[in-house]
């Protein structure tokens, strides 16, 4: 059989093909990364020699890293090529999850869960190159499920890592998400082609470290508050900290000639007001993630709780995954045929309705796995809504940045929802066994808190103005359809 080799047009039209699976692949490898640790938390003290406020920062550690070099790598993007740094962070994710593995020292696992936290980088710097390389009639639906990847990671993570740890040593949880990150760093360098569009400029290298310094007070303050306590002097000064660097910050920015964050164009109600409801979006979402599984691993005693394992409730969280997978698509098709505000509006209005579902009933599996799943369909329609009207706000030369900044915001709501929901849980609490534990009614606060400000979502939906134009800012198409601004030249 003679064989036929494969020419270089052939060659591109696959990885044509595959981008957009492929850039999909790594996102819901970076979800997975930040999930696979949450099962190994109760018992990391003992694997590790270590206390339970160290074991902590092995959270708190990617969640702080991913904050500052989210919008720090978009805007990178932006400047030096997007593909370059999309490998970057999956290469530093890829050398977290290897070092993890290699390790048992506390104090090295805290510093590979931040190389970990580059990988919060991924969705906007890909959601950027797909703006950049499909047409326009490809973009809203591979954006959408982009967005989503987030959603999914987290539900196909927590199953995989149960069981991992159920059954093997708990490195080799980390030993496969290396696996996993050197396959998608591997398919990313040989499908993604460099995007032509570019933002030269000298890097705001002060205005990153504003950030980062603002940044790492603030959610430091926010993540701890309960642990430290909300009125000691620790995290007081934090906030106040955080307060005065990043009102520096804010005014280093204006007088900025490239600056990281273009404050004057992030002001307007275009992008100001999406970037508040990914805010509030993040907050609303993070409740359903954090007090399901709560609920279902319950003691039986509690009079409410299911007492399930971890790997059965990591597969009866499973469903959701697969939810926000098939609907992305069809939240895209209602962004096309009615707005994308109207999407986000929509969305946030049924995660309002899976808490309501949550409230009148969560004694019961089938009905706490339908609210969950209700909430999951409103995220997958308003997570799928907040990219597109960035991208359709902002020149094609700052949509890594911008969208950097969207996902920063999803972060910060996510970080005040894990505080809030933990102050709601410590203040309604009962002794069972001699231990203190959740009542039904914390949890009920937990969702009545989510609910309103998922309503509060859906208000700050409706007064983003409507775009006059249905495709967005003006953008011609090179050979592949891809949208094209400054291009240069040469091969990156």
């Amino acid at each position: 059989m003679k064989l036929v080799p494969i020419s270089s047009a052939d060659s591109a039209g696959i990885c044509a093909r595959l981008t957009v699976p492929v850039l999909a692949f790594g996102g819901i490898l970076m979800a997975v990364t930040q999930t696979v640790v949450v099962p190994l938390l109760p018992d990391l003290p003992r694997l590790t020699g270590s206390s339970p406020g160290a074991v902590s920062w092995l959270v708190t550690a990617t969640l702080l890293a991913g904050a500052v070099l989210t919008p720090v790598l978009g805007r990178a993007g932006d400047m030096y090529g997007k593909r370059r740094v999309l490998l970057a962070a999956l290469g530093l994710m890829t050398a977290g999850s290897t070092l993890c593995a290699l390790t048992s020292d506390i104090r090295i696992l805290i510093a590979a869960r931040a190389l970990q936290g580059a990988a919060a980088a991924v969705v906007p710097l890909s959601i950027s190159i797909l703006r950049d390389e499909l047409p326009p009639e490809r973009t809203g639906s591979a954006v959408a499920l982009m967005s989503s990847t987030v959603g999914i990671g987290a539900a196909l993570g927590l199953p995989l890592a149960a069981l991992i740890v159920q059954y093997a040593d708990w490195h080799a949880m980390f030993w496969a998400t290396s696996a996993l990150g050197a396959i998608g760093f591997t398919l990313a360098w040989w499908t993604v082609r460099e995007s032509p569009v570019r933002s030269p400029a000298r890097f705001d290298t002060w205005g990153a470290l504003g950030l980062a310094a603002g940044l790492v007070c603030l959610l430091l303050a926010v993540s701890q508050g309960g642990q430290w306590g909300w009125g000691s002097a620790p995290v007081i000064g934090l906030f106040v900290a955080a307060l005065a660097i990043l009102a520096v910050w804010w005014r280093q920015q204006l007088g900025a000639k490239a600056p990281l964050v273009d404050l004057r164009l992030a002001s307007g109600r275009r992008v100001a007001l999406p970037h508040v409801a990914a805010l509030l979006a993040g907050f609303a979402f993070y409740a359903n993630s954090l007090v399901t599984a709560q609920l279902l691993q319950a003691p039986v005693a509690s009079g409410y709780g299911l007492g399930l394992s971890i790997v059965a409730t990591g597969l009866c969280l499973l469903p959701n995954g697969v939810i926000m997978l098939v609907l992305s698509p069809v939240s895209a098709r209602v962004s096309t045929a009615y707005g994308a505000r109207v999407t986000l509006a929509v969305g946030a209005a049924v995660i309002a309705l899976g808490y309501v579902l949550r409230i009148v009933d969560s004694r019961h599996l089938w009905t706490i796995v339908l609210g969950a799943a209700v909430v999951s369909t409103g995220t997958t329609f308003a997570y799928s809504a907040l990219p597109t009207l960035i991208l359709r706000a902002v020149p094609l030369t700052q949509t890594a940045s911008a969208n950097g900044v969207n996902v920063l915001m999803r972060t910060i709501g996510q970080s005040m929802c894990s505080a809030a929901v933990a102050a709601a849980l410590v203040h309604h609490t009962t002794a069972l066994d001699g231990v203190r534990v959740p009542t039904l009614s914390g949890y009920q606060l937990a969702f009545a808190m989510a609910g309103t400000i998922a309503l509060v979502a859906c208000a700050t939906a409706l007064a983003i103005p409507s775009d006059p134009s249905p495709d967005g800012p003006r953008r011609t198409t090179g050979s592949r359809g891809a949208a094209q601004e400054t291009p240069l030249k040469g091969k990156s």
